[in-house]
């Protein structure tokens, strides 16, 4: 019977916030971590993705006919922009309920995007790989393990883990002492997509985690971030003597010491959204497929024409990355329709407003909004559903172009949607549309055990 031990870490705060956003979002998050199980050497099965029908049709309403009185309100909100010199062509909105579109500025046309281009990438990282797949990194071994010692080298063959971080490292290496290793006599071989700390380079990554697996090697900001976790939380020392190695596949004769899990899908897109990402992002892009497929399958999964979504990446970055309002909706309407199977809905993915922590705590936003926001230097985008009394779930999108407006941008926003919501009535408390999933508080990352044979162990 194998036996299971539990370690819990937190989230490394400060690296998420140096990395995320465009070019002005940032990030933090105080998320638990890492827990460690014991298995045999028996593969589990994959998780099966449950298939979606793609639709035929755009999931929103149709682009003709909005509801008179609110396409009316919104004509002095674009009329303000444009009294400003900013050309209403450039300012797209897109409002509508589940059936009936309330207010259509430039809807169909591709404005630049930002991080609405998240959107995109969570959406065909969710049709491609289901909530629930996890990034399994093995760690194994070339030599026996004998009086605290690896003779041999100790491999790490990588899984395009987006979210592998200092606390993983110091996890795994706390693991590594427990099952009797404190020293390599070999080389620490990087094999495959190893990332870490939102670094794709093999030679960089594997150095931060020799690092991280020997406290005596540890940055200040490794230390920082031993500071976060629970109280009497080991320093983990393993010693390699040799060198850095990176290899495109694992040595033949390796045998498996651990598989670390990480966040499910679902948690990792989450964290991904709620401080913007972009390393993130660009990651789990390239895991699909690139730019290019994601638009795709974006298009594919939200019904909107393909012309509809243009993207030059994952994140956001650029201009060229261009999405139409009504694309926009269509996509939060496609993830929204692709999760109800699973008993989860967008604020399993996006920022809930007042709810949760990141990049949206500054603005004055509707509470119990479920929004992503995207921003560049003349850019400024928000969309998602905004709860309320009288109309219910009402999904927008607001995306606004011109030279050095941000700040402008994002005040006329937030005092829009508070109008709007104001009048239809402000939601008391969380809808149960919009409510996260409970039972998916505790998924976390993992490392789970090989259970040693009697020649690779030694005392």
């Amino acid at each position: 019977m194998p036996k299971t031990i539990r370690f819990t870490a937190l989230v490394s705060l400060a690296l998420l916030a140096l990395v995320a956003g465009c070019s002005v979002e940032s990030d933090s998050s105080q998320t638990p971590v890492n827990q460690t199980e014991t298995a045999t050497t028996q593969e589990k099965p994959e998780r099966v993705v449950k298939p979606v029908k793609n639709p035929n049709r755009p999931l929103t309403a149709s682009p003709d006919k909005p509801d008179s009185t609110t396409q009316q309100q919104i004509q002095p909100y674009l009329n303000s922009l444009s009294s400003k010199g900013f050309a209403k062509e450039s300012q797209g909105i897109w409002i509508q309920t589940n059936k009936t579109l309330l207010a259509n500025n430039q809807g169909t046309v591709p404005l630049s995007a930002a991080s609405i281009t998240k959107v995109a990438t969570s959406l065909a990282t969710l049709s491609t790989l289901g909530p629930d797949h996890e990034f399994v990194t093995i760690i194994g071994a070339t030599g026996p393990i004998k009086d605290g010692v690896l003779q041999g080298d100790l491999v790490i063959q990588g899984a395009e883990d987006p979210f592998f971080v200092w606390e993983e490292a110091i996890a795994l290496g706390n693991q590594l002492n427990e099952i009797g290793i404190k020293r390599v006599t070999g080389n620490l071989v990087i094999a495959g997509k190893f990332y870490m700390n939102f670094i794709a380079d093999p030679l960089k990554s594997g150095e931060l985690l020799r690092q991280g697996l020997n406290s005596q090697l540890w940055s200040t900001e490794a230390q920082t971030q031993h500071q976060t976790l629970p109280p009497g939380t080991p320093q983990p020392q393993v010693k390699i003597d040799g060198s850095l190695q990176v290899s495109p596949l694992a040595p033949s004769n390796m045998q498996l010491l651990v598989r670390h899990h990480s966040f499910p899908v679902a948690e990792l897109l989450k964290k991904m959204n709620r401080y913007s990402n972009n390393k993130m992002a660009e990651m789990l892009a390239n895991t699909v497929g690139g730019a290019k497929v994601v638009a795709q399958k974006a298009a594919e999964a939200s019904g909107v024409p393909p012309e509809e979504i243009s993207l030059i990446n994952g994140s956001g970055l650029g201009v060229d990355n261009r999405i139409s309002p009504r694309a926009a909706a269509a996509m939060f309407l496609g993830i929204e329709r692709y999760l109800k199977p699973y008993q989860m809905n967008v604020g399993d993915i996006f920022t809930v407003v007042g709810q949760d922590e990141g990049i949206l705590d500054e603005r004055e936003l509707p509470q119990f909004s479920v929004i992503k926001s995207g921003s560049l230097d003349d850019v400024s985008a928000l969309a998602g559903a905004l709860p309320t009394e009288e109309k219910g779930t009402v999904w927008f999108v607001i995306m606004n172009s011109g030279k050095a407006n941000l700040t402008g941008f994002r005040t006329a926003q937030e005092s829009f949607l508070n109008e709007l919501v104001n009048q239809w009535g402000t939601a008391q408390s969380l809808p149960p549309e919009l409510t996260p999933n409970p039972t998916r508080e505790n998924k976390t990352s993992r490392n789970e055990v090989v259970e040693q044979s009697a020649d690779q162990v030694s005392n």
